[in-house]
């Protein structure tokens, strides 16, 4: 394939040519010739921004109501009360609930969105119900996208009999990771929680992302409880925090210290933008420290949140928004961390981030994976936030105009 008329990162205009999968080669633009018997034929650019693909890596793809009306939001707060509500309605939909995630999961692609880690509930409410509509989901759609399944306890792990089971069954039918969330708050037995859920990753070789919504000193206290269990497991480079937003709400030595021991067992952050009137973690800093930090959607406008919408680029105008950064710079390091930044989450052979200024993931070497944007600069395609889009996952032509492509294999 050859990719004509792009601007890597926003950069001068290139040609780009791919084989099997990965870019081999970067022109000047126009001088690029595409073999004859290339499968992929050629992509016009016309001048757009080329990036590297959209990574989220923190989405629930079994928590959606994209393509069903919109309902009026009537859960109460509290993790506990929204899992209720949510309990209470998700199998009330007009379409097939199967149809419903794998809907949400192509939308994600058409609009630039390639990797994705996708949490799935299992409780004993739905049992593994939700977790095979996410896999079917993954199946339906492989050749346009990652996936990446959580066995995730939403309701927590010690509240209902019957959870642990149903987890392990989850991990030995493809799941990933191992979820955990809020050990304190929640199930208010941190020591047993952890021990649980770390247990599970050793014994099933996979990776560990806690829910941390805790508050203050409380989730600086689960924080170092995942510290330390990570250090004592030499599980360093597969455990991620998502959320833990208040751990940059504390004294600013707490939290300098707990990004120092972040770095050192190379323990991810997943954010999902959320608004906060408090002190957030610095983006810039995250960085330099060598933590890899990614971003995700969260739930896709659902009983938990109206929220959400499918577009990645909408969630990176919402990253710099929320963390007030106005320059330019900052808000490509925001571009470069909804990319890259969790590509390095879910494959630790990507490269990650070694600076607010790095712009990795279209040299030759790097695999095809790029999305095509319209816009003047990086900065204004995330303000404006355009349809021009065009989706190339593993060299192939995926998505264009907001719609997936057919899968030529089926």
């Amino acid at each position: 394939m050859l990719i004509t008329n792009v601007r890597p990162w926003g950069g001068d205009a290139v040609d780009l040519e791919v084989r099997q999968g990965r870019i081999v080669a970067v022109h000047p633009a126009g001088t690029a010739v595409v073999a004859a018997d290339a499968a992929g034929g050629t992509v016009d650019g016309r001048g757009r921004i080329a990036v590297p693909a959209f990574t989220d890596v923190h989405v629930h793809l079994d928590s959606t109501r994209i393509g069903l009306p919109f309902r009026e939001h009537t859960a109460s707060p509290g993790v506990w009360n929204m899992m209720c509500n949510d309990r209470e309605n998700w199998r009330d939909t007009p379409i097939p609930y199967r149809d419903v995630v794998a809907g949400t999961l192509e939308r994600m692609i058409a609009r630039g969105t390639t990797r994705v880690r996708s949490y799935a509930q299992i409780d004993v409410d739905c049992k593994l119900e939700r977790f095979e509509a996410v896999m079917a989901a993954k199946e339906h759609f492989a050749h346009a996208a990652d996936v990446e399944v959580m066995a995730f306890p939403q309701a927590g792990l010690l509240l209902e009999d019957g959870t642990i089971p149903l987890l392990e069954e989850a991990l030995r039918s493809g799941a990933t990771t191992i979820g955990g969330i809020d050990p304190c708050q929640l199930d208010r037995d941190p020591v047993r929680h952890l021990d649980i859920v770390f247990g599970l990753a050793e014994k099933y070789g996979v990776d560990v992302d806690i829910h941390l919504h805790e508050p203050g000193h409380l989730g600086v206290f689960s924080a170092e409880l995942i510290f330390e269990r990570t250090r004592a497991l030499g599980m360093e480079g597969r455990v991620s925090l998502s959320h833990a937003y208040d751990l940059a709400n504390v004294h600013p030595d707490v939290t300098a210290r707990l990004m120092e021991q972040m770095a050192e067992l190379d323990i991810a952050w997943a954010t999902v933008a959320p608004a906060s009137g408090g002190t957030q973690f610095d983006l810039a800093r995250m960085t330099e420290a060598g933590i890899r930090v990614g971003l995700g959607e969260d739930g896709q406008r659902d009983y938990w949140s109206p929220y959400g919408n499918c577009d990645m680029l909408d969630r990176t105008w919402q990253l710099a928004f929320t963390h007030r950064l106005r320059k330019d710079r900052l808000i490509e390091h925001c571009a470069a961390i909804a990319t890259i930044g969790g590509a390095s989450i879910m494959d630790r052979t990507v490269q990650r981030l070694t600076s607010p200024d790095d712009r990795p993931g279209l040299a030759p070497g790097d695999r095809a994976d790029i999305v095509l944007v319209d816009g003047e600069t990086i900065a204004s395609s995330v303000m404006d936030r355009g349809t021009d889009r065009t989706v190339i996952h593993n060299g192939r032509l995926v998505a264009d105009k907001l719609a997936v492509l057919p899968n030529p294999a089926a």
